[in-house]
């Protein structure tokens, strides 16, 4: 693709970032086949080539409209796209440059600023807790979209004693200590179960990502920076050996710290200095899939359908290594169509674009429910665990915790 940068872009910090990426671009439309948001709206200004050319006009001169704020919105940032795009054409990176150019000329409206400045306060606030544990408490009176968001607590239970000579820290998260605590304590006992022990450390520490996506910057790369602080001595002193993450939206959100800190060179050097120290669950826990599956005592569901989320197949390529781990620990994963599209949960999207969000997920469950009778949807993110909850009786689980069901006497 062809580019003419106004001067401004071209003087930008990120003008030859964008540049490049649009350079790339050959127009040829393969990724409209796997665009979460095409598939529901088939509006070509809804699809990556079309917000391709928006970002292009406006860093070529021309302003930016509500309208081109609507379309880059309406984007669930699944970066399907990318596995889908022959010439390699990074989206992901180019969107949140765009995201961040129109937020600097468009102002949104009052009820637009509003429900974003709530949401990024309400899901880092203290008061969460407190707010989840009230809502279910009055889940009949609530809208039906938002109780559904309210997945049943299951109990923790208990925690190993045991202590081991390898360490990882399992990072407290913003909302998944309150809307599921018992994906953490799961894998704390799977991790124990193959001699791994889970670094006390009971401070939350949002990755930034809620943040981020609601136009709050400033506040999430503070909350980076927080964690870069903490977390890389950690690593430095040999306390721990990895940060493990059992979010796929969290694992793949902290992996991009080295772009969101392209124009920070000291954070960037301890950003690249963590990159080779977090790792997914299922990283970790793969090499040791025969030692644990023989540790198995219980029964596993049968059959499973395992959602991929986007986060770990299309942002961090591990949709084949949890297969593969999943099958090797005894899963019988049914196979079903349109495994690599969006469920449309993608972190408060389903909150702010419930009219693409809803029908992805119909399609999704309508997918997974083609694919056989399957007793459970497993998962490895809660955004997707509690989005495809919400719109079917099948109990929607992270896998961690399912294989901890299995390890129980």
């Amino acid at each position: 693709m062809q580019t003419n940068l106004a001067q401004w872009a071209k003087d930008s910090p990120d003008g030859k970032v964008i540049d490049e990426i649009l350079r790339k671009c050959v127009h040829c439309g393969f990724c409209q086949a796997t665009c979460p948001s095409y598939q529901i709206l088939g509006d070509e200004l809804d699809s990556p080539r079309g917000r391709i050319y928006l970002i292009k006009e406006m860093v070529e001169g021309q302003a930016p409209t509500t309208i081109t704020q609507t379309h880059l919105d309406r984007c669930l940032t699944c970066r399907n796209c990318e596995t889908t795009c022959p010439s390699g054409v990074e989206y992901g990176k180019l969107l949140d440059i765009g995201r961040e150019l129109v937020d600097e000329k468009v102002k949104r409206s009052f009820s637009g600023r509003l429900k974003r400045k709530v949401l990024a306060k309400g899901l880092n606030s203290a008061l969460f807790g407190l707010s989840v544990r009230a809502g279910r408490r009055f889940r009949s009176v609530l809208p039906e979209r938002l109780a559904g968001k309210l997945p049943l607590a299951r109990a923790p239970g208990r925690l190993p004693d045991s202590v081991h000579a390898r360490k990882v820290l399992l990072p407290l998260g913003c909302v998944q200590p309150d809307l599921m605590p018992s994906i953490d304590a799961a894998s704390i006992r799977v991790l124990d179960a193959v001699g791994i022990s889970a670094y006390n450390f009971p401070v939350r520490a949002c990755c930034g990502a809620v943040n981020f996506h609601l136009d709050e910057t400033q506040s999430a790369l503070q909350q980076m920076r927080h964690n870069l602080d903490v977390w890389v001595p950690l690593l430095e002193t040999g306390k721990i050996e990895a940060i493990v993450m059992n979010a796929s939206g969290c694992g793949a959100f902290v992996k991009e710290y080295p772009f969101h800190f392209r124009h920070d060179p000291v954070y960037l050097e301890k950003a690249h200095y963590l990159l080779e120290h977090v790792k997914d669950i299922a990283e970790v826990l793969a090499p040791h899939a025969a030692e644990l599956g023989k540790k198995l005592q219980n029964k596993l569901p049968d059959p499973v359908a395992f959602h991929p989320p986007c986060t770990l197949q299309h942002w961090q390529g591990l949709r084949p290594l949890t297969e593969t781990l999943l099958a090797e620990l005894g899963f019988n994963l049914t196979v079903f169509g349109e495994a690599n599209l969006c469920c449309g949960a993608a972190g408060t999207y389903s909150l702010l674009q419930p009219e693409i969000a809803l029908p992805l997920r119909d399609r999704k469950l309508a997918a997974i429910d083609s694919g056989g009778q399957v007793k459970v949807i497993i998962t490895a993110n809660m955004g997707c665990m509690s989005h495809l909850q919400s719109g079917t009786p099948k109990p929607v689980r992270h896998w961690i915790e399912v294989v901890d069901d299995g390890l129980s006497t």
